[in-house]
């Protein structure tokens, strides 16, 4: 077994920069493999084959038997053929010469050719990535297994540059006060600076809200030579070859992903939209305790519509509450939702209103909606308030602190009964469905724990002082 050469072969520029992050060095060792994997060889047919599927070329030999196919293979590797099984009409197969045999996969096609999870354009990108992949696992599947036992990941990777990127920018932005004003003068914490420092700010700003999250992974494509930010070994393979956090862009392999620990750092490039993107996510994309969302429309709601009638319970015009989310979702929290833009509050309290309901997860999450509803099905109402109270604690740290605040408010609306006719049960009606869902979306169960989501925001409200 060939071991890992410590040659950097990323092509990452090293800034001379002192002050700049120095990237880890890659290990090379894959990447050596992949460069020496065997190369595609398309054995053609010699004749013009009828009913050949349009979607195959010259390498498709029409019906013939696993032996004629490894005849004409000629025990070459990489040599590789598209066959008509004999035993299943109507059904095709790819014979690759690998490794001194020759191997046969079931083949399909549903726009791209594909004989497991990955998808290609072309026959030949599919045996290029099929001969890179068989090539690496028969020479490192020791090494492979073991990548992820040594990581650089806390050492000289991304929890690392992120740290270091981030203290030394701050630092230094600190000192440009004509750049960026980083200090407010009253309570010394992290201002408006580029979303960048700002992001990568957050572990370094004594006033971060470190909420903890998850990464986003997605199967990704990488384009030219890319290194596993965890282990540091390269991803092989021409396509899919390992996986992308959709929040904070960190790369990695599909197995490495697993051992990730659950700190991302969104990064406000790639939130494109406030409504309908992940609460905790966007608070630690802007690091804010909330969503500036709920923040704003409170705020303005609370200076000069808490004694408004029908306050959440009176709908505002459509078209102007779908302004307001345009707003935030462009401008974030430079929107301007004052008296001189929207004069009539219930567009403010409609917008809020959408915004919980917009939420891929909502606020009360799926996970606390059974006991949530269970505890508002007992008679007796401590135990009501400790299963309540139980469910609460199993929310994200985010949804616990934007649904204390949610209810605070909620509360102060109640104060104001006598001019606004806004009663806590009413406020259950309202919020019930707006901020609790069940899991799966059934009409029946939806209409049958309505009068439950009612009472469990009722009680909330009416105990926000203890159950917070």
């Amino acid at each position: 077994m060939a071991t890992s050469s410590n040659s950097s072969l990323s092509g990452s520029s090293v800034s001379s920069d002192g002050d700049e992050y120095q990237p880890p060095i890659w290990k090379s060792y894959l990447y050596q493999l992949q460069q020496e994997a065997p190369r595609p060889k398309r054995v053609v047919s010699p004749r013009e084959v009828e009913n050949r599927p349009k979607y195959y070329g010259r390498e498709f030999h029409g019906m013939i038997s696993r032996e004629q196919a490894d005849e004409l293979l000629g025990g070459m590797e990489g040599a590789y053929l598209i066959r008509e099984s004999q035993r299943q009409p109507g059904s095709y197969t790819l014979a690759l010469r690998f490794g001194n045999q020759t191997l046969n996969y079931r083949l399909f096609y549903d726009g791209k050719h594909f004989v497991g999870e990955k998808r290609f354009e072309s026959i030949h990108d599919l045996v290029t990535d099929g001969l890179i992949t068989l090539y690496i696992e028969s020479k490192a599947a020791e090494y492979i297994s073991k990548m992820t036992t040594n990581p650089i990941y806390e050492q000289i990777g991304y929890a690392t540059m992120l740290k270091e990127k981030v203290s030394k920018r701050l630092s230094r932005a600190r000192h440009d006060s004509k750049k960026t004003a980083l200090m407010n003068e009253e309570n010394s914490s992290v201002e408006k600076i580029t979303s960048l420092v700002r992001r990568a700010a957050l572990k370094q700003n004594e006033n971060c809200y470190n909420y903890e999250k998850a990464h986003n992974f997605k199967v990704h494509t990488f384009r030219g030579p890319h290194w596993c930010e965890y282990c540091a070994n390269f991803m092989w393979g021409l396509i899919a070859q390992g996986v992308r956090c959709s929040d904070c862009g960190l790369n990695v392999h599909k197995q490495c992903s697993k051992f990730v620990p659950n700190d991302c750092q969104p990064d406000l490039k790639r939130i494109k939209k406030v409504f309908s993107c992940d609460l905790t996510t966007l608070v630690k994309a802007h690091n804010t305790q909330r969503p500036m969302v709920v923040d704003m429309c409170i705020r303005e709601i609370e200076s000069r519509g808490l004694k408004s009638e029908g306050l959440y319970r009176v709908s505002g015009f459509s078209e102007h509450i779908e302004d307001v989310k345009m707003a935030f979702d462009r401008d974030g929290d430079k929107a301007d939702i004052s008296a001189t833009i929207y004069a009539d509050i219930n567009i403010i309290a409609g917008a809020l209103k959408l915004y919980f309901r917009d939420l891929p997860i909502p606020l009360i999450t799926y996970d606390a909606y059974a006991k949530c509803i269970e505890a508002a099905k007992l008679s007796k109402t401590d135990e009501r308030l400790e299963m309540i109270h139980e469910a609460l604690s199993s929310l994200p740290p985010a949804h616990y602190e934007t649904l204390r605040y949610l209810m605070t408010h909620l509360k102060k609306v109640t104060l104001c009964e006598k001019d606004n006719f806004m009663n806590t049960e009413n406020l259950g009606i309202v919020f019930g469905p707006t901020l609790m869902r069940p899991p799966e979306e059934n009409t029946l169960t939806t209409l049958n724990d309505m009068r439950y989501q009612k009472l469990v925001v009722q009680l909330l409200i009416e105990n926000e002082d203890i159950l917070f």
